[in-house]
């Protein structure tokens, strides 16, 4: 891995979609890209892992959720950067983790979402399988 890697559920629209404003909008030095495209195990990373949560990932340095997103605005242009140190300090961010928990239980519910957005990949491989 040569640079830091942000990883995202590339099957869920919501968040292929918030992926998408990332690329376009917080740009940083990280690869954004969707967990079912990469080696999970050269990451270092489980498959539940990637299901959970977004996660930011380089070398020696692993977080996931609202900590991975604190860490994408810390590394973006210099109008994200405040958002993301306030977002890292401990109150904020253990705040962030109910908030992201019930933003990821109901994303198919979100603009950008489809009822496949709700569904573990186990799920979703089981009735692409039966199409």
């Amino acid at each position: 891995m040569t640079k830091p890697v942000f990883l995202y559920d590339g099957d869920c629209a919501f968040c292929s979609t918030s992926a998408e404003f990332i690329e376009r909008r917080v740009r940083n030095d990280a690869d954004v890209k969707p967990w079912q495209w990469m080696d999970l195990d050269a990451l270092g990373v489980t498959q539940q892992d990637a299901e959970d949560a977004v996660m930011w990932i380089e070398p020696g340095f692993v977080k996931s959720g609202p900590d991975a997103i604190a860490v994408l605005l810390r590394r973006a242009q210099w109008y994200w950067k405040p958002l993301g140190w306030i977002a890292s300090l401990k109150p904020v961010s253990w705040a962030a983790w109910p908030v992201y928990r019930l933003i990821a239980r109901n994303r198919h519910r979100l603009p950008g979402g489809t009822p496949a957005c709700s569904l573990p990949q186990a799920e979703r491989d089981r009735l692409s399988a039966a199409e």
